[in-house]
């Protein structure tokens, strides 16, 4: 037999094996967790440390001990603009502190004096094919970048434990500044036929990387909103946990967010929002290319549940009740969008949905989460090509976890290094012989 079919044969014989022990032996105890715990993803294991933001099950996520209502209220934000600055969002992010306009300001002339993005990059991306994934070229496009980092530079003159949050800072400033017209960049070339638009300095984040998008107000607006909601969500999701990991080897910024980047790709963390839309407008052909009656939803619902299949958007692994994500881009809507037919039949699915799935018994969470309504804004906006979803998520990403790797160096965190077992150690702590 060949290598692969002597694999194959291995495998077929140990499945069974994890099988088992989760089915039967799950709770049995390794120290301070269980074999379901080792086994399934270390789910639930309180082993991160973060102060960023903290996930409560019945509330929601919290920024720095806010919830998103008193960050969208208390932020300062643009004259005439309903949402903050992104960049007074990193004020809070990496202080805690509810900064002034002043001070917010003052981070949106730093970033601009930041913002420029090396020809070298704009070379690497048009040298790729042009049906390259935009989350790779996103991800090219930052750990090409690397060589500007001064963290690195740092290093091999010495490192110096008690200042390394200094170059970590100055590298995650200089990449975030950077970020809006690289994903803008991306998406004119890939989408618009490559048609970039140079950038605005006179316009903050959101602005800037609107205008560079090509897209019209309040679309300004959206992403200020966007960026602000998936920025961070605690340090156990996969985006955020691999920059954390990486950093912890005393990788740079561009190394760390590129890793992270590449951990959002993943099917199962950020392309959610895309299958959910794509799922939405599948309803809406299915009912007959009209808004449904709620007669008409609930039995499509049913329907689906009834076949095995899951509402997408509905349920979180953390969450309790809907997402406060969810909820703050419903009032965009509500106020904005009141009458898109995409947009009816999410609110409509809002408020059938979770009577129906506790009915059913089966899920944890009948509640919405993020990905339920955040494409459907993107769709209205003109946005309609769905792989370029990710890459507005992973901008907004990179605020949480480069402010969470700026403080990491500020606490001397060391090394990410968990034990492993053998599933031979993990049978005989269950008595199977």
């Amino acid at each position: 037999m060949g290598l692969k079919d002597v694999l194959k044969q291995k495998i077929d014989e140990h499945r069974p094996r994890t099988t088992k022990l989760l089915k039967e032996k799950g709770d049995v105890k390794l120290g301070d967790v269980t074999i379901g715990q080792a086994i399934g993803g270390a789910r639930g294991v309180k082993c991160l440390v973060t102060d960023i933001s903290y996930l409560d099950p019945f509330e929601g996520i919290r920024f720095r001990g806010h919830t998103i209502p008193e960050v969208m209220d208390k932020l300062p934000r643009p004259d005439g603009k309903d949402y903050p600055y992104v960049e007074g969002f990193w004020y809070l992010l990496l202080t805690g502190d509810i900064p002034t306009k002043e001070q917010a300001e003052e981070v949106v002339e730093d970033f601009k004096k930041r913002a420029q993005v090396p020809q070298y990059v704009f070379d690497t991306l048009r040298a790729m094919p042009r049906d390259s994934h935009p989350m790779t070229m996103f991800s090219a496009a930052i750990v090409a970048m690397q060589r500007e980092s001064k963290f690195a530079k740092f290093y091999e003159e010495g490192f110096n434990k008690m200042t390394a949050w200094e170059p970590m800072y100055e590298d995650a400033c200089d990449l975030l500044a950077k970020l809006p017209e690289i994903a803008a960049y991306i998406y004119r070339i890939k989408y618009k036929g490559d048609t970039p638009i140079a950038p605005d300095k006179n316009l903050d984040f959101g602005g800037n990387f609107a205008h560079m998008m090509g897209i019209d107000a309040p679309y300004d607006d959206v992403a200020r909103m966007y960026f602000i909601l998936h920025s961070d969500h605690e340090s156990g999701n996969v985006s955020a946990h691999t920059t954390h990991l990486v950093a912890s080897a005393l990788s740079d910024a561009y190394y760390s967010l590129s890793a992270g980047i590449n951990g959002l790709a993943g099917p199962l963390h950020g392309l959610a929002n895309q299958e959910v839309l794509r799922w939405i407008q599948d309803v809406f052909k299915k009912l007959g290319g009209q808004v449904p009656t709620k007669e008409q939803l609930t039995q499509f619902l049913w329907d689906t549940l009834n076949s095995g299949q899951v509402i997408p958007g509905y349920g979180h692994a953390v969450l309790r009740k809907t997402d406060p994500r969810y909820t703050s881009q419903r009032e965009y809507c509500l106020n904005n969008l009141p009458d898109d037919e995409l947009f009816k039949v999410v609110s409509m699915i809002y408020e059938v949905a979770p009577d129906i799935l506790k009915e059913q018994g089966k899920a944890k969470n009948p509640w919405p989460n993020v990905d339920a309504q955040s494409g459907v804004i993107q769709w209205y906006y003109g946005l309609t090509e769905y792989d370029f979803y990710t890459v507005l998520f992973g901008v907004g990403r990179a605020i949480g976890v480069l402010a969470n790797i700026t403080w990491d160096r500020a606490l001397g965190y060391p090394i990410e290094r968990p034990k492993s077992v053998t599933t031979a150690m993990l049978e005989e702590a269950a008595g199977i012989e």
